[in-house]
């Protein structure tokens, strides 16, 4: 991976660390997504505008339907997210997603792509996604499943069925991206916006359904909402570009350095977790990103 791709993961690790933490904060669901994807499309709409005025012409049925593609599986992604989050712990759930996912995604790259990831590159996907499993909580994970609780077996098996959906459309956004950006040469800023853009009316049924808990939403997460309509999208932008200059399979697993900012300026993001692990997990996400660098240099 090129120094310059590995600056721009890096710069988007810090950006999608920080509007996480301003979801958290905010305590998100859905109306806060409708909130923030609907501001994103106001505050872009001149970046957009300047670099979708020459690009936007050339496009066909096959760009406006890989955007399309996008941003129908980036919602799915969110659905599955939230429904993880909400029939089992967090704790399950986004370690198997954030692992799983970039995992999937460099063997899709590898197989259906073409790219090549050598010794270096597959052991830094590996050491990323164990990293980001050790951060979790490591062998706790299954230790769970053996639970005397029911319920809490219960949650635990639907915590890990949902990371693993999670996780496939993380790795499903990650390649119908990587074609929009390798193959079609697609813009990313513009991109980026047309794949939000067209999320506000898939979301639409929510408004009409429960207009006063948007307008609720607004007035007590409208400054976290504006802290995310901001960053989240300068994050992925980043990605884009990376994606540009260095192959799919190094650039997805590389942006799970996220986690590690995010534990470092965001406290315990994943709750009260073992100490050396979570330390074990850091060194582990920072030696894989070093290992795919040095593979794709």
């Amino acid at each position: 991976m090129p120094l310059s791709a590995l600056a721009l993961v890096l710069l988007a690790a810090v950006l999608h660390a920080t509007w996480n933490i301003a979801a958290k904060k905010a305590g998100g669901g859905d109306h806060f997504v409708f909130i923030t994807t609907s501001l994103t499309s106001v505050l872009w709409l001149p970046s957009a505008l300047w670099f979708g005025w020459h690009e936007l012409p050339r496009w066909g049925w096959a760009e406006w339907g890989i955007v399309t593609a996008s941003a129908a599986v980036h919602l799915l992604y969110f659905r599955a997210l939230m429904t993880g989050y909400r029939v089992g712990d967090l704790t399950v759930v986004y370690p198997l997603a954030r692992g799983s996912g970039p995992l999937l995604t460099a063997l899709v790259a590898v197989w259906f792509l073409g790219e090549t990831l050598g010794w270096s590159g597959t052991l830094g996907v590996l050491a990323v996604c164990g990293g980001v499993f050790l951060i979790a909580g490591g062998p706790a994970l299954f230790r769970r499943l053996h639970d005397a609780d029911a319920e809490h077996r219960r949650r635990t098996l639907a915590g890990i069925r949902w990371g693993l959906i999670t996780g496939v459309l993380i790795a499903g956004y990650s390649v119908i991206d990587g074609i929009a950006i390798k193959v079609f040469m697609l813009g990313p800023v513009i991109y980026d916006y047309l794949c939000n853009l067209l999320r506000v009316p898939l979301q639409l049924p929510l408004l009409l359904r429960d207009r006063p808990g948007i307008v609720a939403a607004w007035r007590s997460q409208w400054r976290h909402a504006l802290v995310v309509s901001a960053l989240g999208p300068a994050a992925y932008i980043c990605v884009l570009y990376a994606l540009q200059m260095a192959p799919l399979s190094h650039v997805a697993p590389a942006r799970e350095v996220s986690l590690l900012v995010a534990a470092l300026i965001g406290g315990k993001l994943l709750g009260e977790a073992d100490r050396g692990l979570r330390l074990a997990g850091a060194a582990c996400i920072a030696g894989g990103v070093m290992a795919l660098a040095w593979g794709g240099a």
